[in-house]
């Protein structure tokens, strides 16, 4: 929102949020079915492809802003080090109003303006009338626009909308009020009007021009140097007419220079031209991958869990994953993403962070969690993994800490595997389990004196089991097994570890294999802590349920603009968390394996660090 919003800054379907494509619903509509029932010359081919051609924008724009994520996150070219907030993801998530908007319009024009139907496919004139009028009255006119859009009349009503995004990415570029639209619109519409008058239009130019539009926006608001510039060595006039992202960085940082649009000619003539703008170029284009200092090692969860990646739509990043019906729409598209990375088959880098001087990333294993529970499997994963931690030893990585399936006992004995493998390994394996445990305990209320733990018996369950037991708590299980399992572990006395199949303890530590029979026979009020990487399906209105593992961050931990799976904004898990901690106590051991770090000195280091537990809600079936 502009700083003193003036008139015409909301859209007018903004009361309508997602349901806003209804708009377009009824011209869609009647674009698809007078394309059906008609043939010959009252076929429109033009008016048809209006929608389909939308969708190819929102395609287009999204390539875009996967694209600039991921490289950002890998550091090369990069142009700006400051990173992205939830604040200005929120701010851009209605790129796609323009689209609409624009959609409407064409819709109009193709019923209303003279010359606007049942246009060719290709015609040579109009189409260089497109692109001379462009570079002409366009450019020139937006030129003086942008100019007069920096006055502090129209900047505080306006304009400052859009440079509230200091750090820019594709979208960025078309997130203005809608009255700031228009002016945009009247200024694009000179050589598209201009065809349609002069007869000399076509389905090809329009198509083109638009694109080139949509290309040059997102190219020029990315955070990073993409144009190469042996481009300008060999065309040295180039440089007047396009720009390049680094250029157009230095207006949103330096917010009175480089006006252009697309052609600096203008700057140059009218003397706005940054002098800094070649050196901010080559600077860039020298960047080169970014070594971190700590590496958080993740894998996708569930197929539609690339959508909710930093590189996959930016809105449902920013918002803790959650299985809506929309989605098995993208069926096609989830199904070719799993065919691309079964094809592709490598880590890739998700996103960057920094805090206190560490650089921090997080890579993803190319694997879902389906495949991690297939034994013929465990090779290739294992493979992976392993791959990444040697890639991290040769980048001179710090700690790498091993998230959610990649430090199962089965497929690796919590990382162990690696370190056994490789003794000489310089950077340390974390598997967070330690901190996992201190998390649980400091979840349980104070005055507690006995809970339930029920799950799979893993190495933090055992951990939590002694603990406890240490503690003086007593621990109930349900099942024989699981109480010969703890009792032979812990040595411990049947006061400290009991079998009881009916306990009335309203404080349940529950992990994977936990039973919906077990969930239902809980008692009333009972509070669920589950120990598991995965979150426990909520059956149980009048229980409360605790998120898995995890702590606030500080707030001076940078970058952080998507959530962590299922997890909160600004929620990390324990898992991730004692890698970075690790780091930056300088601990120079391994936390994988059997072993467990000393659980009170990494609570207290993590508290230290501004790390804060997390509060559970009062309200049942929340947290």
């Amino acid at each position: 929102m502009a700083s003193n919003p003036g008139i015409l800054t909301e859209w007018p379907w903004t009361p309508l949020g997602n349901f806003k494509y209804v708009v377009v619903a009824p011209w869609a509509i009647h674009s698809i079915y007078s394309f059906i029932v008609n043939d010959g010359e009252d076929r429109d081919l033009s008016y048809f492809l209006i929608f389909p051609f939308m969708l190819f924008r929102m395609l287009h724009n999204q390539l875009w802003i996967s694209l600039n994520r991921y490289k950002t996150s890998k550091g090369s070219g990069r142009i700006i080090d400051k990173g992205l907030e939830f604040e200005q993801v929120d701010r851009e998530r209605n790129w796609d109003d323009q689209i609409i908007f624009n959609g409407l319009l064409f819709f109009l024009g193709s019923r209303h303006v003279s010359g606007g139907r049942n246009l060719p496919m290709w015609r040579g004139d109009g189409f260089v009338i497109t692109f001379l009028l462009h570079a002409g009255p366009v450019e020139f006119l937006y030129y003086w626009l942008h100019r007069a859009l920096h006055h502090h009349y129209l900047y505080s009503r306006y304009h400052s909308h859009h440079h509230s995004s200091i750090v820019t990415e594709p979208i960025t570029s078309v997130i203005h009020p809608f009255g700031e639209h228009i002016a945009y619109f009247l200024l694009f519409a000179i050589p598209l009007y201009t065809m349609a008058l002069t007869g000399t239009g076509s389905i090809i130019s329009y198509a083109v021009y638009v694109t080139y539009i949509d290309l040059m926006n997102n190219m020029g608001h990315c955070n990073f140097e993409l144009i190469p510039n042996w481009i300008f060595s060999l065309f040295p006039p180039l440089k007047y007419f396009m720009y390049t992202p680094s250029y157009h960085s230095l207006h949103h940082t330096l917010f009175r220079t480089n006006y252009c649009l697309f052609m600096p000619l203008y700057d140059y003539m009218y003397g706005t031209m940054e002098k800094t703008s070649d050196e901010l170029y080559e600077s860039s284009l020298k960047r080169n991958d970014e070594a971190p200092d700590v590496l958080h090692l993740t894998h996708l969860t569930t197929p539609d869990s690339i959508y909710q990646l930093p590189l996959g739509f930016a809105s449902l990043a920013s918002e803790p994953h959650t299985s809506t019906w929309y989605m098995w729409l993208m069926w096609p598209v989830t199904f070719w993403s799993m065919m691309l990375t079964w094809i592709y088959g490598r880590t890739f880098v998700v996103e960057r962070q920094r805090f206190d001087k560490l650089k921090l990333q997080t890579w993803a294993i190319p694997k879902y969690n389906l495949q991690y529970f297939l034994p013929w499997q465990n090779e290739a994963i294992n493979s992976l993994i392993e791959e990444a931690i040697l890639k991290a030893e040769e980048k001179g990585v710090k700690v790498v800490s091993l998230g959610l399936l990649n430090q199962g006992e089965e497929l690796n004995r919590y990382g162990g595997l690696y370190t056994r493998r490789y003794p000489q390994l310089k950077v340390k394996v974390v598997d967070g389990s330690s901190l996992a445990v201190a998390v649980i305990l400091n979840s349980i209320p104070k005055e507690t004196t006995q809970v339930v733990l029920r799950g799979n018996l893993t190495k933090v369950a055992y951990a939590i089991a002694f603990s406890l037991s240490q503690r003086g708590i007593e621990v109930a299980t349900l099942y024989k097994d699981e109480y010969l399992k703890l009792t032979k572990s812990l040595s411990a006395t049947k006061s400290e570890v009991v079998l009881a199949k009916g306990s009335a303890s309203k404080i349940w530590l529950v992990g994977d294999g936990l039973s919906k029979e077990d969930q239902l026979n809980a008692p009333k009020g009972t509070m669920f802590v589950p120990f598991s990487q995965f979150p426990l399906k909520k059956l149980r209105r009048d229980c409360f349920y605790h998120c898995t593992p995890a702590m606030k961050i500080p707030k001076s931990l940078e970058n952080v603009y998507s959530c962590e799976n299922w997890l909160p904004r600004r929620v990390m898990s324990a898992w991730r968390i004692a890698g970075i901690v690790h780091a930056l106590e300088g601990w120079n051991e391994h936390e994988c394996g059997y072993a467990m770090s000393d659980i009170d000195k990494v609570w207290e280091a993590t508290l230290r660090h501004g790390f804060q537990p997390l509060i559970l809600n009062a309200s049942p079936n929340k947290y």
